[in-house]
C-alpha cells in the first residue's frame, strides 16, 4: 500500500509542466539561501571547525542550483510517465506516492540551512540531512519503477547528500555539537 498525502504534495500540475517543475525547487532553494542572510552564513561557515575535504563556501550555491534543477526535471519525468492516461493504475498510485515523498524531501531539504546556520542546531540539522538522504534513496527506488532515467538522475543528488551529511556531522562533532553561545574560532 502506498501513501498519497494530497494536502502535503505539490500539485501534479506543477510536476507535469517541465518549466514549473524545474523552477520551483530552484526558486525555493534560492529564497531560503537569500533569506538566511548569506553574509552571516558565510561568516559562520568560515568560523566553524570543518572536517577534511570541505569545499570553499562559494561552491554550495552553484551545486545546489544544478541539483535543484535536476531534481525538478526528474520529478517532471516521473509525473509525465506515471500519470499518463496509458499508465496502469498501480503505476499511477506509485507515482502519486513518489510525488508525496518528493514534496516531503523538498521541505526537509529546505529547512536544513536555517537549522544549521540560523538556529545553529547541528544535532537537528544532522537528523534532518540523514532523513533527507534516506528519503532520497527511497525516492530513487520509487522512480526506478516509473522512469529509469529519472532514477539515475537522482544519483548526483544522493552523492552530494552523502558528502553534505559527512560535512554536517563532521562540523557538528568538531564543534562539540554547539554552535551557540560561544565565539566560533576558525579552524
Amino acid at each position: 500500500m502506498t501513501t498519497y498525502l494530497q494536502s502535503l504534495t505539490i500539485p501534479s500540475s506543477i510536476f507535469e509542466n517541465q518549466a514549473a517543475s524545474v523552477l520551483l525547487p530552484v526558486a525555493l532553494g534560492a529564497a531560503v539561501g537569500y533569506g538566511t542572510r548569506p553574509t552571516e552564513v558565510k561568516k559562520t561557515y568560515m568560523a566553524l571547525k570543518q572536517p577534511p575535504l570541505h569545499p570553499p563556501s562559494w561552491v554550495f550555491g552553484p551545486v545546489w542550483t544544478v541539483l535543484y534543477a535536476v531534481m525538478g526535471y526528474s520529478a517532471h519525468r516521473v509525473a509525465s510517465a506515471g500519470l499518463s492516461a496509458l499508465a496502469a493504475p498501480s503505476v499511477i498510485e506509485n507515482t502519486r506516492h513518489a510525488m508525496s515523498i518528493y514534496s516531503l524531501q523538498l521541505g526537509i531539504n529546505l529547512i536544513w540551512m536555517p537549522l544549521f546556520f540560523v538556529a545553529k542546531r547541528p544535532v537537528e540539522a544532522s537528523v534532518d540531512i540523514v532523513t533527507l538522504l534516506g528519503l532520497n534513496g527511497y525516492l530513487a527506488y520509487l522512480y526506478s519503477g516509473i522512469d529509469e532515467t529519472a532514477a539515475w538522475l537522482q544519483v548526483p543528488y544522493l552523492g552530494w547528500l552523502s558528502f553534505a551529511t559527512y560535512l554536517c556531522v563532521g562540523a557538528g562533532h568538531l564543534n562539540k555539537w554547539d554552535f551557540n553561545g560561544k565565539d566560533l574560532k576558525r579552524s
